[in-house]
């Protein structure tokens, strides 16, 4: 389904355009509509099938469009860990860019001056607040959180929360918000305990199921687990082992397309650059060039992760770990179309190894991880809890469509 079928605000359909998505991922088709008919949602949708946008676009939208009460808190999101808080506090920076719809990410772990940040905005209003259960109880004690106006409570990934202990905590928090609101219930699994959680929460809500998809087993997905400074060096050997006809690397950030493509450049390879800073023309050429075999290799941002269809790309790269499991399968289905045969192969470094571990999890398996050769010295062992890595998170956040990542992990839009 395309977006422009949901009814979404024209604002917000602009936020999605720049971040090039066209096409609704099966739980954002199934979820969508009927939160914006009102109706309250349970929903059983593993991390990387799209739900962040699934709830984020309706609760926006009825932000944007129906009345609500100013200076005071409208949506309230709570989510298990400081990760998934700010993965999607950076989501809704790059899905709300063209609204004046304000967010903030509520977690612990922070200085004095995030929690006074936060006590601002809490105690001001802010239209949506995605926090984790133990900040929020510390502010919620203090007694200047403006709740009594919420019409939208959102508990993600809910069984990971009841597992971590947070049951009190979270009906703590749900006791001081109005008991006219809208729920949505969003949880990997159904054990009993859920099922027991939104029958004291859910009013005659839709139950939706959400299975998410693999990649083509004709895609041979392999990995190199690497210190970040080595992954230039390493892509140009891979490009040198084959003639690859045609090539993909994604990146999840336009700074690294640019400096990728300028290196490749240098070393001689056929390649260029597709990122929103390209003006359409630009980027129609390129693809065209591309298509014709002018070019050999494409550095891309996740813009170019869907919405294209061109046959036999031998390989894709991963220079970055995708931010989660739905961009990985949208970045390796580009190879392997037309029941050819392709390869994708991943780059991981320290920093990305619990993303990319909560992506195998996602796919079920085990990516196999490729030696390196001796020249490019030692590296790193993939050991995933050992290293603080973002967890898997939906795609969008970090960057501003046509723009810079903002710098901080609470981004606050302007307050309408």
């Amino acid at each position: 389904m395309n977006f422009r079928e949901l009814g979404l605000e024209e604002r917000l359909l602009e936020g999605i355009d720049a971040m090039g998505y066209e096409t609704a991922t099966p739980v954002q088709s199934q979820v969508i509509q009927p939160i914006l008919a009102g109706k309250d949602i349970i929903a059983s949708a593993q991390t990387g099938t799209g739900k962040t946008a699934a709830f984020l676009l309706p609760i926006v939208h009825k932000i944007l469009t129906e009345q609500h009460a100013a200076n005071h808190i409208n949506a309230l999101i709570i989510v298990p860990t400081r990760e998934l808080a700010i993965q999607i506090a950076e989501t809704m920076e790059g899905l709300g860019y063209f609204t004046d719809v304000s967010c903030i990410a509520v977690y612990g772990g922070g200085d004095g001056g995030s929690f006074i940040a936060e006590k601002k905005a809490l105690s001001s209003g802010v239209d949506m607040v995605v926090c984790t259960p133990g900040r929020m109880i510390a502010h919620l004690n203090m007694g200047y959180v403006k709740m009594q106006q919420v019409k939208y409570l959102v508990l993600d990934e809910a069984d990971r929360m009841l597992d971590m202990g947070f049951n009190d905590d979270i009906m703590k928090i749900i006791s001081f918000l109005p008991k006219q609101r809208q729920n949505l219930l969003f949880s990997a699994t159904m054990p009993q305990k859920m099922r027991e959680l939104a029958r004291k929460l859910l009013h005659q809500p839709v139950e939706i199921n959400i299975a998410v998809s693999k990649p083509p087993e004709q895609i041979v997905q392999e990995a190199f687990v690497v210190y970040e400074p080595q992954k230039i060096p390493l892509i140009k050997y891979v490009l040198n082992t084959k003639e690859f006809t045609r090539v993909i690397i994604f990146c999840s950030k336009k700074q690294n397309v640019k400096q990728l493509t300028s290196d490749l450049k240098r070393a001689k390879f056929l390649a260029e650059e597709i990122h929103s800073d390209l003006l359409q023309d630009k980027r129609e050429q390129v693809l065209q060039d591309f298509r014709n075999r002018k070019l050999r290799i494409l550095v891309a941002t996740d813009i170019l992760s869907r919405g294209i269809d061109i046959e036999e790309i031998e390989l894709v790269i991963n220079y970055d770990v995708p931010n989660d499991g739905e961009d990985y399968i949208h970045r390796i289905g580009r190879t392997a179309r037309a029941a050819t045969k392709g390869n994708a192969i991943t780059f991981i470094s320290e920093a990305e190894q619990r993303k990319f571990a909560a992506i195998e999890d996602l796919l079920g398996k085990q990516v196999v991880k490729l030696p390196i050769p001796e020249q490019f010295g030692p590296t790193p062992e993939y050991a995933p809890k050992l290293h603080k890595g973002g967890g898997a998170r939906r795609s969008g956040g970090g960057a501003r469509p046509g723009g810079n990542a903002r710098g901080g992990a609470r981004p606050i839009h302007n307050k309408r």
